[in-house]
């Protein structure tokens, strides 16, 4: 079975993609990475009352822990939906100094020079034109700001695109996986030496890149599933590329099931683990 094309290029129809699937990426996925970008945030040495910008925000994994680190936040995304959770979820919480504004994140209509630091967990490595926005996060920062970019490893060794691709392939033993060349936008940046490059590439100094281990847990396989198909539109892309029937999706949604409780065995819950590449670089 041919690969489906998961590179698209279309900004109102990504728009409208990510405002589809914003309230199961709030509730499902935006937590669990918190715990990742409260780990990159003390990396890159974020600090109270420091100016942080979030490109590309989501509902606020990044822009959440950098607030409860005493940042002043600006969280900036496509998805006005997105926005306004990520808005909920600081009013909630009690965090005032999050503001929030629809914004592209290949032309940031900010000032040069007027942030501490920004940063960006799993949004810039989708952007067509990559480079571009990782230059215009550069380009706000002052002169000794830093920016922080999170992304996909190598694709081989996540475990949750493992798990997905396993059971699709027990409802159409003929899908191939996803594309190796070009890669899907989310791992455009797998390659650390390619993030290091593109850091340089935009001016910045001091780059160090690492990377670390992510785990997700997930208690069964329909906690597994609900994250899937809100982490990204690629997924539900897929799906509809390779035309499942409601009884396929079943047996996809079985396979998750029977390698969840597999992997979970006695612990209650299945840990999952993916490279997460963790880039810094100092304007």
């Amino acid at each position: 079975m041919a690969n489906p094309d998961l590179r698209t290029t279309d900004r109102t129809e990504t728009q409208s993609a990510w405002n589809r699937i914003a309230r199961g990426y709030d509730e499902f996925v935006t937590p669990s990475h918190m715990w990742l970008a409260s780990e990159g945030l003390r990396r890159a040495g974020l600090r109270p009352g420091m100016r942080f910008l979030d490109v590309a925000a989501g509902s606020g994994a990044l822009s959440i822990p950098a607030a409860r680190l005493g940042a002043r936040v600006l969280a900036t995304d496509q998805s006005s939906a997105m926005l306004e959770l990520l808005g909920a979820r600081a009013r909630a919480e009690g965090l005032t100094k999050v503001e929030t504004e629809v914004m592209d994140g290949h032309a940031l209509d900010l000032d040069d020079n007027s942030f501490d630091m920004a940063g960006s967990q799993f949004g810039v490595m989708l952007f067509p034109d990559m480079p571009k926005a990782i230059r215009e996060m550069a380009r706000v920062v002052e002169p000794g700001g830093r920016v922080l970019l999170h992304a996909y490893g190598e694709p081989r060794e996540i475990e949750f695109l493992a798990f997905f691709i396993r059971a699709l392939q027990a409802a159409r033993p003929d899908f191939d996986g996803l594309p190796a060349d070009p890669p899907p936008l989310p791992f455009q940046l797998q390659d650390p030496e390619r993030l290091r490059k593109e850091l340089v590439a935009a001016g910045l100094g001091d780059v160090q890149v690492e990377t670390i281990a992510e785990t997700l847990r997930f208690p069964a396989g329909p906690a597994l599933w609900n994250w899937l198909v809100s982490s990204n539109p690629i997924v539900e892309t897929v799906l509809e590329s390779v035309s499942l029937t409601n009884d396929e999706r079943d047996v996809v949604k079985q396979g998750l099931e029977e390698m969840v409780r597999e992997r979970a065995g006695s612990s209650g819950a299945a840990s999952l683990t993916n490279p997460i590449n963790i880039g810094i670089g100092t304007k």
